[in-house]
């Protein structure tokens, strides 16, 4: 029995080592890393620049990379997360606080393998998970392009983030258990336009960084691809943009013109991805823009019910009265813009009757919406974009619910109700 026992140690102990041996390269920074070459890119090419700028418009860089009312691309926007704030970097060419000392090789570290120059692990809220996938070529044309930029010295406030999660070590135990560098491979079954398409989505876009829902330690979870999910630090919800059914081609069409311009004929962006239009998507390529579009409509389906979590179930009595009040408000408030049948007005105002965003089993957008107002994001496409005014400083939370309430379940819309005390949880 001794002699059974011991084997049995014995073989636990190699299991142990075998399993450490496999996951130690990943934990520890300097083991299995491999060496970068520097390209040495002509920082003084002009269609380089011009490549990098427009790639860098793709990755929405200017977006997270410019503070409140700071220089472009200089950093200091605070990043908020369940685990603490983050403040981006500047990407100017500052010798002291930005990029100003870095080569090639250590810009293609940080986006292929999450580290920089001095060899630190970044933060995932820099979406090197999603950047791993861009291309050397491309990832050179952006530091050529933040090169080319006028330097501003913008020193990036420290990090306040809890423990343990502000140490190293659990940075490399979050990389082991999440993060694997990779390379973008075209699916030789699939049409150019898909291909280019899924590199943009997948990589630059980092589309899933917002539209997938995430674990616990903040990884997206692979399980639920573009099912939409709660946006880290914001009460915002991205839906999901896999749905039950294939995208129909008037859909699709649609899809364009909303990326494109904010607007279109039954929806306007608001909220986190208006400014993803405003920054980025208003400046790709017509024949991006659709590449992108050819690749979302071909994603697998995906269950509704990870668009975000549901509100308080309202008991039958409080929603017949929230209903009441609910369409009082709405024609005293809301029917000018949207009208009676709740069809509103073609790129102006958007329709709220079929609506999947007012439907949705998340209410954290609509309720941002009426509690914030806001316009669309001004682009070529939509200049002088219509506005919601906001209701925090007019509606009680009981009003606020009943409106939401009724416009879920007016014009054959079938949704829940909304309680009081979801509006400010």
């Amino acid at each position: 029995m001794m002699r059974l026992t011991r084997w049995l140690v014995g073989l636990c102990g190699v299991a142990l080592i075998m399993a450490a041996a496999a996951f130690l390269p990943r934990l520890w920074p300097d083991v299995g890393m491999p060496q970068v070459a520097d390209t040495h890119p002509d920082t003084g090419d002009a269609a380089l620049i011009e490549r990098g700028r427009y790639l860098a418009r793709a990755g929405n860089c200017i977006g997270c990379h410019t503070g409140p009312g700071g220089e472009p691309y200089a950093g200091g926007r605070r990043i908020e997360t369940p685990f603490g704030d983050l403040y981006t970097t500047n990407l100017t060419p500052d010798a002291a606080s930005g990029l100003g000392t870095w080569t090639a090789a250590d810009f293609w570290r940080a986006m292929h393998h999450g580290r920089s120059r001095d060899g630190r692990l970044l933060y995932p809220a820099f979406p090197y998970p999603d950047y791993t996938q861009v291309s050397r070529a491309d990832s050179d044309a952006i530091y050529v392009f933040l090169q080319s930029l006028e330097p501003v010295a913008a020193d990036t406030p420290p990090h306040a983030l809890r423990f343990p999660y502000n140490t190293q070590l659990a940075l490399r135990i979050w990389r082991g258990l999440f993060f694997e560098p990779g390379e973008f491979r075209a699916a030789p079954d699939k049409s150019d336009a898909w291909n280019r398409g899924a590199y943009l989505v997948e990589g630059l876009g980092h589309c899933g960084a917002c539209h997938t829902a995430r674990g616990r330690l903040g990884q997206t979870l692979a399980s639920a691809d573009y099912g939409g999910g709660r946006i880290p630090g914001l009460r915002w919800t991205a839906p999901a943009l896999s749905g039950a059914s294939p995208m129909s081609a008037a859909r699709a069409e649609e899809l364009k013109t909303l990326l494109a311009t904010g607007v279109s004929r039954r929806n306007v962006t608001s909220g986190p991805m208006a400014e993803v239009v405003f920054h980025s998507l208003q400046y790709l390529r017509e024949a991006d823009i659709a590449a992108m579009v050819e690749y979302l409509r071909q994603l697998p389906p995906t269950s509704p019910t990870l668009d975000g979590p549901a509100g308080l179930r309202v008991p039958p009595s409080q929603a017949k009265r929230l209903l009441k009040q609910g369409r009082a408000l709405y024609v005293d408030h809301c029917e000018s813009c949207h009208g009676e049948d709740g069809l509103g007005e073609p790129r102006r105002y958007p329709a709220l009757a079929g609506n999947a965003l007012v439907t949705a089993n998340a209410t954290s957008n609509v309720i941002r919406s009426v509690l914030e107002g806001g316009f669309g994001p001004s682009t070529a496409g939509n200049p002088r974009p219509y506005g919601m005014p906001p209701y925090a400083h007019q509606f009680s939370a009981q009003q606020t619910a009943a409106v939401i309430s009724y416009i879920r379940q007016a014009w054959g819309n079938e949704a829940s109700a909304v309680s009081p005390l979801d509006i400010n949880r």
